[in-house]
């Protein structure tokens, strides 16, 4: 043995294999375990050998580190120890660069060891083996290791850890899976560098690419930049297997927006190599009744993304919020994401509050380009969707049209996606699947209705079942809103305000069939529908109202609905008014005991505001 002041201990790099251990030397290693007849030491990730019982200096515990010389190497590889206890000594890392396979290579490398660099995306305790899900430049994979049953392997890595790893490519259940044989959490200049470059690339492949928009639009131009920074944070999320739980209004618009990026997520985690189930496990979409995102939407989800935390050792979700988020309303929900440091990002069309876009990764909102609410939140999800993966164009191109006819808007981007798929949908089916939607999502209550709602919107390509579905629920729909409205119409009130617009009103509540459809926001909107049409040319205002709650529909009366809240907020004490929505469409609550007060600051200041001089001919809407 050389002389104590000049030994050199080696530490072996996890890219080492045996090939780089040489007799004699004496090397660094961490006790691994113990047996009758000696002391296994770990060398690195990749190496173990033996200390004999006989060759063992002190006592020692597992996990502590011990300096060994190597006296042989086995033909079979087993490698026997010596430990040695220097007091002087120069300590040298052994490095060498194994060749590093991509995650994206693996079909190809079914049946063979591999040798990888990546991150740790999720780490999940089975009954069975510890499952890492694992993240590279090129892709995501599973790495299964066992130590045994429902014990944890390698409890020294952690989520988000930097890992090199080794081990034979199996496919399991027709998924290719990692059968690892050693893993180490890297550290220091090793865990930066292979950071840094699955950073770089995976910024890079989240890129969307350069696509045209369906249709030809000056503020959808505008809004180019945040569509695309939104689709960038979502395949990144796809791609770094972030969870995705999208929330949307519970109404046609709501949904196509939601439903064409679900189509877009989905296939780009098929993309990725995962199969159904896994797609579903990582993307969840939520209907929200209000049109915000309220607390009891983000007690939910935060209640399950830390339960799933937990559980599976996943990240924290990104959440997306479509057709709901702009507004003053969703902060309370939106402190609480921060609180949990969850990532949000929105795309909706309601008049947005500044405030919110302190609480966001990302915001898309026609209101931040001069544009309004016509330009509708199916419009836009429909755009970011095939930002997202450009494949599902031919799948969603009608979801606009659905969107626009069922959110009554009138910008000229509405006959422009009308145009777009004549050929194949007629405005009056666009009206029919926007009214399904409306039906059937009132009693689905909370739950997504997924494939429901793919049948409806005719994802599929199943045309003659969304037919036959459609007709169906437009029927059960008309007869129910006739139903309703035979029921309130006759209790409807008029009378003229100060700038000369008509006020109608009537309580939904006690003039209306209830928990049912349809429900008092679209009874309202139906009502007003039908006084628009009594009163061709002249500005119109509805206003359906119960115990705590008011909703507003309005034609020709250029009303802020938003900025009203607010003042009544601030000028009826006691109140406990919100609310908001469109400029022109929207709702407020308050306390019931001060319902008359409220309705009555809320018409004094219809009364007050603007009409237009002239109006078009009333729409079949």
């Amino acid at each position: 043995m050389a002389n104590q002041e000049d030994m050199i201990v080696y530490s072996l790099g996890p890219g080492c294999g045996l090939e780089e251990v040489e007799e004699g030397k004496v090397y660094a290693g961490i006790v691994q375990g113990f047996a009758n007849f000696g002391t296994f030491v770990q060398l690195n990730a990749r190496l173990k050998g033996l200390v004999h019982k006989s060759n063992i200096i002190g006592t020692h515990e597992e996990k502590e580190q011990i300096f060994v010389q190597v006296i042989n190497i086995r033909n079979n590889g087993n490698i026997d120890l010596a430990e040695v206890a220097p007091t002087v000594f120069r300590l040298e890392t052994v490095t060498r660069r194994a060749k590093v396979t991509g995650l994206g290579e693996l079909a190809s490398r079914v049946g063979r060891d591999v040798t990888l660099e990546a991150t740790v995306a999720q780490i999940k305790q089975t009954s069975g083996p510890t499952i890492f899900t694992l993240v590279d430049a090129t892709g995501s994979g599973n790495a299964a290791a066992f130590v045994e049953a429902g014990v944890r392997a390698y409890p020294e890595v952690e989520l988000g850890d930097s890992v090199f790893v080794v081990g034979e490519v199996m496919r399991r259940q027709n998924q290719l899976q990692i059968e690892v044989s050693a893993m180490e959490a890297l550290t220091g200049e090793d865990a930066q560098r292979v950071h840094d470059r699955i950073e770089a690339a995976l910024d890079a492949r989240a890129e969307p690419e350069e696509i045209p928009l369906l249709i030809e639009s000056e503020a959808m131009e505008q809004l180019r930049p945040e569509m695309r920074k939104v689709a960038k944070r979502i395949r990144r999320a796809v791609f770094e297997a972030q969870p995705i739980i999208l929330r949307h209004h519970a109404d046609a618009d709501g949904i196509s927006a939601a439903v064409a990026v679900e189509q877009a997520v989905v296939s780009l985690i098929k993309e990725e190599g995962n199969d159904l189930d896994t797609a579903y496990y990582l993307f969840k979409r939520s209907p929200s009744k209000a049109p915000f995102y309220e607390i009891e939407d983000i007690t939910r989800d935060l209640d399950f993304a830390l339960k799933d935390n937990v559980r599976f050792g996943q990240k924290m979700p990104l959440i997306v919020l479509m057709d709901n988020g702009s507004t003053e309303e969703d902060i309370p929900a939106m402190k609480v994401a921060r609180v949990y440091d969850i990532p949000m990002i929105v795309v909706d069309h309601h008049h947005p509050d500044a405030i919110v876009d302190d609480y966001l990764v990302a915001h898309v909102n026609p209101y931040h380009v001069g544009a309004d609410f016509g330009i509708t939140a199916g419009m836009l999800g429909t755009e970011v969707a095939r930002l997202i993966f450009p494949g599902v164009s031919d799948r969603i191109k009608h979801f606009p049209a659905v969107a626009a006819v069922g959110d009554r808007s009138e910008a000229p981007e509405r006959q422009r996606y009308l145009d777009l798929i004549a050929e194949e949908y007629s405005e009056d089916v666009c009206k029919d699947i926007a009214l399904a939607l409306d039906y059937e999502q009132f009693w689905l209550r909370f739950n997504d209705g997924r494939e429901i709602v793919k049948d409806i919107l005719n994802v599929d390509g199943e045309r003659d079942l969304q037919d036959k579905f459609v007709n169906l629920l437009v029927d059960e729909a008309n007869a129910a809103i006739e139903g309703q409205m035979e029921a309130s119409m006759p209790h409807v009130t008029e009378e003229i305000l100060p700038n000369g617009a008509h006020l109608f009103r009537i309580d939904v509540e006690i003039f209306a069939h209830r928990f049912t459809f349809p429900p008092p926001g679209k009874t309202s909107g139906e009502i007003h529908d039908r006084l628009c049409k009594q009163h061709p040319g002249e500005p119109v205002v509805t206003l359906g109202f119960g115990p705590d709650f008011a909703v507003l529909r309005s034609r020709g009366v250029m009303m802020n609905i938003p900025q009203m809240v607010r003042e009544l907020h601030e000028e009826i004490r006691g109140g406990g008014i919100s609310g908001g929505g469109h400029l022109v469409v929207g709702s407020i609550k308050f306390v019931e005991g001060m319902r008359e007060a409220a309705l009555a600051g809320l018409v004094e200041k219809i009364g007050r505001v603007p009409v237009e001089s002239s109006l078009p001919a009333q729409s079949e809407d």
